[in-house]
């Protein structure tokens, strides 16, 4: 055991290089996929928000991409991109629509309708009042959607190892193709440890970005007012 251990460290020293550059391919790629798939999910949910009709068809497909395997997806997409980064952002991005889409609506239909009355009175248009009223107001429910999906994103990266494009799940693959414990150990805690770390920092980011919301908890939860606060 001991052994094992200093084999494992002494690999870990040797391949320090291929770890960090593995470590920033999956941050890289988590970034990416979520970026693009906010991009097409706010005005999809956008659209669903204003037409009802149009939610049950646009999260129906969402919801079926969803439904397909990681892996088959991957062998869908291969005879398209072939063994390439853009393969496993294609992917990746597909499996974020139905998390964010739906994370858009439920923003959007928490927005109190007074609110939009009142700025429908000072005169703005839809496209202002979507702007500046119900995007902002929407954005601890977007932020919420956010983090899920870039949890998910992180964990879902390393079957892209499959196809050489797997980040940290590349040192799983590898583990399990050498039988060496130590190298899955590596893989497996990184991308925790990544997805923990990125959680966190949406969350800082969320708080940031929408402290009226945290001023709404506080004042419920001690009965003050929030200016006061």
């Amino acid at each position: 055991m001991r052994w094992l251990a200093f084999s494992g460290w002494e690999w870990a020293i040797q391949n320090r290089s291929d770890i960090l550059s593995r470590l920033l391919e999956h941050i890289e790629l988590t970034v990416a996929s979520v970026a693009i798939g906010l991009v097409i999910a706010l005005p999809l949910g956008v659209i669903a928000y204003r037409h009802r009709a149009a939610y049950a068809p646009i999260t129906g497909i969402a919801g079926l991409i969803y439904t397909i395997p990681s892996i088959a997806l991957y062998v869908l997409l291969l005879p398209i991109t072939g063994l390439s980064r853009v393969t496993a952002v294609i992917a990746l991005v597909l499996y974020t629509l139905l998390i964010l889409i739906r994370n858009v609506v439920a923003g959007l239909n928490s927005v109190p309708e007074d609110v939009k009355e009142a700025a429908r009175g000072m005169g703005y248009t839809k496209g202002e009042l979507l702007r500046k009223v119900e995007l902002p107001l929407a954005l601890p429910a977007i932020m919420a959607g956010v983090r899920i999906a870039t949890v998910s994103t992180i964990g879902l990266i390393t079957i892209a190892a499959l196809i050489g494009r797997g980040g940290l799940g590349q040192f799983i693959l590898d583990g399990l193709n050498r039988f060496f414990n130590f190298e899955i150990l590596v893989g497996a805690v990184l991308s925790v440890a990544l997805a923990l770390v990125a959680d966190a920092l949406l969350v800082l980011a969320n708080r940031s970005l929408t402290p009226w919301a945290r001023n709404r908890r506080l004042e419920q939860d001690f009965d003050v007012p929030a200016k006061v606060l």
